[in-house]
């Protein structure tokens, strides 16, 4: 097997695989990372969600990634989800963080077809306004 081909072999290990007679759709961990990051940063007094070094480098350098600060491990039909948020400040944390993992389970579920096992949510930070 060549080095390319198992490189793309890794980015795929966590998927889930449909087949029928028409073909097959794979879905990647980090799709699904992505669809949680998005309906995270919709709840109200999320700021965003936040990355690792390496991710805040890539972004600074033009490369786009959705799913920054955010974790998705497939096993067996099931989704746990790990992510890192900032916080707007004023907003209560625990009820938002409640919004987060309803709002975030039931978008993954709702796109992937994926019983959504955990969302753990570490607050990395708080953002102050400027505007305020």
């Amino acid at each position: 097997m060549a080095v390319k081909e198992q490189e793309i072999n890794r980015a795929y290990e966590n998927i889930r695989i449909e087949k029928d007679s028409f073909g097959e759709v794979k879905i990647s961990a980090d799709v699904v990372a992505g669809i949680a990051a998005l309906a995270a940063i919709e709840v109200e007094g999320v700021e965003s969600t936040l990355g690792s070094f390496t991710n805040e480098i890539a972004g600074k350098l033009g490369v786009k990634n959705l799913s920054k600060g955010v974790k998705a491990v497939i096993e067996e039909e099931k989704v746990m989800i790990d992510m890192n948020i900032v916080m707007k400040y004023g907003y209560n944390i625990l009820k938002t963080c409640k919004q987060i993992q309803d709002r975030v389970s039931q978008s993954v579920e709702n796109m992937t077809g994926f019983e959504v096992k955990e969302v753990n949510i570490r607050i990395a930070g708080v953002s102050i306004s400027k505007d305020e």
